[in-house]
């Protein structure tokens, strides 16, 4: 899958009128950093055993199947269920009233909203979901950790596009022995935040191919996606 600068600067208003998902959607200070600062962080050995630790997990992670609570940039909530199949695949499925459906299919992220009967493709390597559903993801190369702590059973870290860190960045959060997933954030170029929270999540199991598929049913050119 293809990463550059574009990672944080293709969300397009369709897509952050709704969710500002723009990976994970995943908690999070709207702050921004210049190249110069992300080059002064210094880590101590523990910090630096935690990011690679952490960069192990999320290679390791294949699929993830979790209910979730989103809470947007206006601190709107809602609840759905998430699917993730590494690399390239994720679905948010939308509890009602919320019309909303997200798909990743590996090469576009699809944005719908079944009230307006509107649909969008947005190149999934210029969104933030192109961070956890790369092939193989490295906090050492296009992506860079700048900040890293835990507490109280839980390790947080903060990732930036290593090219483009005044683009916005993704915080994750995981709870410690075992090391697992429970919630992200993503702060995009306006500093707006949209926070996912995984609930009752499930790891390694198989999930069928057309949880990942779309078929616009307002256009039948389209087709399958």
């Amino acid at each position: 899958m293809s990463v550059s600068g574009t990672f944080w600067s293709g969300i397009t208003a369709t897509w952050t009128k709704s969710v500002h998902l723009a990976l994970l959607a995943l908690p999070i200070l709207a702050i921004a950093l210049t190249s110069g600062q992300a080059r002064a962080q210094v880590f101590s050995p523990e910090q630096i055993a935690d990011i690679n630790r952490i960069e192990t997990y999320l290679n390791q992670l294949t699929t993830l199947e979790s209910r979730f609570v989103q809470i947007d940039p206006r601190g709107n909530f809602s609840e759905g269920t998430v699917f993730l199949s590494r690399p390239g695949k994720m679905r948010f499925e939308y509890d009602p009233p919320s019309p909303l459906l997200l798909v990743a299919d590996g090469t576009w992220f699809i944005y719908v909203d079944k009230e307006l009967e509107e649909v969008s493709h947005i190149p999934l390597d210029s969104t933030p979901a192109a961070f956890l559903l790369q092939e193989n993801i490295s906090l050492k190369d296009d992506f860079k950790a700048t900040d890293i702590s835990r507490g109280s059973g839980l390790v947080v870290i903060t990732v930036i596009d290593r090219y483009a860190p005044e683009n916005g960045q993704v915080q994750l959060v995981f709870e410690d022995r075992p090391l697992q997933l429970k919630q992200w954030t993503v702060t995009d170029a306006q500093g707006l935040d949209t926070r996912v929270t995984l609930v009752n999540a499930r790891f390694g199991r198989e999930m069928p191919d057309e949880l990942f598929r779309f078929k616009d049913p307002w256009n039948s050119a389209i087709g399958d996606r």
